[in-house]
């Protein structure tokens, strides 16, 4: 059953299906939808209030109570890899985006030319493409199809802004006396790009991509944003995972328990300077709260309401974008996806500008990152955290919000989808089909899957398995059955369908499941090996 028929160039009589009933479309109704992909950075499965969170998400709720939440979709575990998946349809590593074990490549980063983006594929269907936020993706938006991009290749401050461009042009730098913030100024750029679509191609389908550096370190938030939630966090990561925890069960998001906390795993990178610099007062590891000291806490409460500030400004803004919409009357024809680029982030650094001890935390003179404890409550009820393939490292929220008249409304997803399933999906709603070649090189069959089929009914992706390979982390998912490992570490084996928090390793009591899984692991990754050099 399918969201959309198939479209035609030709104005033709068409049936969409919804549920079990059936209706018309007459000729002068056909219309490709919109597009609208928001994409967050460093986001946790949890951050959202529809997804268990204390944080106040109200625009982003809406959207899933209007449409529908994914309770087990993937990304790749890190920002750029993850990018290149979203955009192309293929795994990172296909499109040399991300490494894999041995390859003798010698465009290292750079795409192969038949893995067009998908503003290139939607072209040719009529569709003008624009870009506000992160890019992270090898060459310039204008070269991968996009009309129009605001390009913020700035991460390490949110207040100002060095590095930023708009249509390849560099912008000037911006200072605190522009009251610059760059969520906001992400979300300003995708209204003026919609606004602009309006004036000159009214009547023409858009794919408007809003790639958030929120809540990315730097902890920056507007102060009034951080008061909101000033004191919220002093109950500790400990309570906020179990309140989480208890929201997800009753939610029926995830299966299993609550995986507990792990002492001994800290950042992916060690930055001994930074926590010199930082003191006494930050914590590196996955500690109990009540084995924090007095200072230790209040100090990691305040980090977790920037954050949590963080994920409720780009929630306002995702609601200025979503109200541009109806102000145009596109927002009823408009598909609208959000989801996060890895899980949150355990890394603890000063870069940028530094960190001024004496300046207020989230002021734009400070430098702080999560950390560990309160990147295992983003998380919850998962292990590890961004750059891990364990489910923290991974698993995102994902909403989708169609056409109020075809989507079913406030429903939950249970297929396993991933980033790679993106650009299959949107490029079936807008009645394209992937391309066998591009410019007379043969062009590989995606390893993603449509997810249309799932808008109208909780069905799962027809697939071998889904695969991770990052810094030496490594996974794969067959059904039910996972296999990961982390870098230098054995194999553990999961049920997620009994144990999706990965509390249970079963290698050692079958080890033949881990065989079959790992042997096809090593066979997924010497297909990619052989793909990129040849």
């Amino acid at each position: 059953m399918r969201f959309f028929a198939s479209w035609s160039p030709a104005p033709l009589l068409f049936i969409v299906l919804f549920g079990s009933a059936a209706a018309a479309v007459q000729p002068d109704e056909l219309r490709r939808p919109n597009i609208l992909l928001i994409l967050a950075d460093d986001m946790g499965y949890s951050d959202l209030g529809c997804y268990g969170s204390e944080i106040s998400t109200p625009h982003l709720d809406a959207l899933a109570a209007g449409g529908l939440r994914y309770s087990q979709f993937y990304n790749t575990a890190r920002c750029w890899p993850t990018r290149a998946a979203l955009l192309t349809g293929y795994y990172a590593q296909q499109v040399n985006r991300d490494a894999l074990p041995v390859t003798r490549v010698k465009t290292k980063g750079q795409r192969p030319a038949w893995a067009q983006l998908l503003p290139a594929l939607l072209r040719p269907l009529g569709y003008h493409s624009y870009l506000s936020g992160k890019w992270h993706v090898d060459g310039e938006p204008a070269d991968g199809g996009f009309e129009r991009a605001y390009v913020l290749r700035d991460q390490d401050r949110f207040f100002t802004a060095k590095n930023h461009r708009l249509d390849g042009r560099p912008l000037r730098a911006m200072t605190l006396d522009d009251k610059y913030y760059a969520t906001t100024a992400i979300a300003d750029y995708a209204i003026d790009f919609l606004k602009d679509h309006r004036k000159h191609y009214a009547g023409q389908p858009f794919f408007q991509y809003v790639a958030f550096t929120s809540p990315h370190f730097p902890l920056h938030a507007p102060p009034e944003d951080i008061a909101r939630y000033a004191d919220r966090y002093a109950v500790g990561w400990d309570r906020i995972r179990a309140d989480r925890w208890q929201e997800i069960k009753q939610r029926g998001l995830v299966p299993g328990t609550l995986s507990r906390l792990e002492p001994g795993v800290g950042p992916p990178y060690h930055f001994s300077k930074a926590l010199e610099l930082l003191g006494a007062v930050e914590v590196n590891r996955e500690l109990a709260w009540d084995a924090l000291s007095a200072e230790q806490r209040a100090f990691q409460a305040t980090k977790m309401a920037i954050h949590a500030a963080m994920v409720d400004r780009m929630d306002q803004e995702v609601g200025r974008i979503a109200r541009a919409l109806k102000q145009m009357g596109e927002y009823e024809n408009t598909v609208i996806f959000f989801l996060s680029d890895n899980g949150a982030s355990a890394e603890i650094m000063v870069r940028g500008d530094g960190h001024d001890l004496a300046a207020a935390p989230g002021s734009a003179a400070s430098y702080l990152c999560l950390g560990p404890g309160w990147s295992r409550a983003a998380n919850t009820p998962f292990r590890r955290h961004k750059t891990w393939v364990h489910e923290g490292g991974i698993a995102t929220s994902m909403i989708v919000h169609g056409p109020t008249q075809f989507a079913a409304q406030g429903e939950l997803r249970s297929a396993v989808g991933h980033v790679i399933d993106i650009a299959p999906t949107i490029l079936e709603l807008a009645g394209g089909v992937w391309p066998k070649e591009h410019d007379g090189e043969d062009v590989p069959e995606p390893p993603g899957r449509s997810l249309v089929d799932t808008f109208s009914k909780d069905q799962p992706l027809v697939r071998d398995a889904l695969w991770w390979l990052h810094e030496g982390n490594r996974a794969i998912r067959a059904g039910d059955w996972k296999a990961v490992a982390a870098r230098d570490e054995p194999w553990e084996l999961y049920d997620l369908a009994q144990d999706r928090a990965e509390t249970r390793d079963l290698a050692a009591m079958l080890p033949a499941r881990v065989e079959q899984l790992t042997k096809l692991w090593d066979e997924t990754t010497r297909k990619f090996q052989e793909l990129v050099e040849r």
